[in-house]
């Protein structure tokens, strides 16, 4: 038998990958996170299938139900949000494995940054502007490292992917400010991909008064920098006088 931890993707059924929805629609075991995977994409396990969600589980009740998994001889699927290589929390469940002597495999997914991006339409590198994108989160129960706080971070001034922290929008928008300017573009995407999908746009001045207004504190994505305007300068990729091996210059 083996385990498979199963990006989920952003919510979207149609969004997760072909292996992912196979492995999930064949399972006979599935640890879910339930808190973050819509309905929707749990529907797509078997009516047999024996659901636990992770929400209500402690590792040592997770292992519990590996285990059985591997009294019976079934694969199990580790059913995480997005992507499990981001805030899965799974190098613990792994190294439970580990010592259970359990194989297991990691299925990627669509992060929630992605569906974010492809939701407001945009790219997240922009020529001459900013080559970086920085995937992090604010500090909770679970402390920043100093050397990544918030601040940081901002003093790069690249594209910023926030996850967890939109209830922190204000205190967010305040100090990267400070770095990016009060008029940088902002935007959060609530549930990015599911049905009731919402998108609010704005400055750093006037975000949070927006996110506020719609009563949005919680599983929203944050992103920020100047990638997202449009008046940006445009790529040579497809100018007549950028050559590479596929393509050769034009000469005026």
């Amino acid at each position: 038998m083996k385990v498979y931890f199963v990006g989920a993707g952003p919510g979207n059924p149609e969004l997760m990958t072909l292996l992912g929805h196979r492995l999930l629609s064949q399972c006979k075991i599935c640890i879910y996170a339930g808190s973050l995977i819509p309905p929707e994409v749990i529907a797509v396990a078997p009516d047999d299938a024996e659901l636990y969600d992770s929400a209500k589980m402690t590792l040592e009740e997770m292992e519990t139900v590996f285990r059985k998994a591997q009294q019976e001889d079934v694969d199990l699927v580790r059913l995480h949000t997005g992507d499990p290589s981001i805030y899965g929390a799974i190098r613990e469940q792994m190294n439970s494995l580990d010592r259970m002597q359990i194989e297991y495999a990691v299925v990627p997914g669509i992060s929630s940054f992605q569906a974010a991006a492809a939701t407001l339409k945009t790219e997240l590198t922009a020529p001459e502007v900013t080559q970086t994108v920085i995937l992090s989160r604010t500090s909770g129960r679970t402390p920043m490292p100093e050397k990544e706080d918030l601040q940081q971070l901002a003093k790069m001034r690249s594209t910023l992917c926030l996850f967890l922290s939109v209830h922190k929008i204000a205190e967010v928008a305040q100090e990267l400010g400070r770095w990016y300017g009060d008029d940088c573009p902002i935007a959060v995407v609530f549930h990015a991909s599911w049905p009731d999908e919402k998108v609010i746009r704005g400055t750093l001045q006037d975000i949070a008064a927006k996110v506020a207004n719609e009563g949005i504190k919680k599983t929203a994505m944050i992103i920020v920098g100047q990638a997202l305007s449009r008046d940006i300068p445009v790529s040579k990729l497809y100018h007549h006088a950028f050559t590479h091996g596929y393509r050769q210059g034009s000469a005026e």
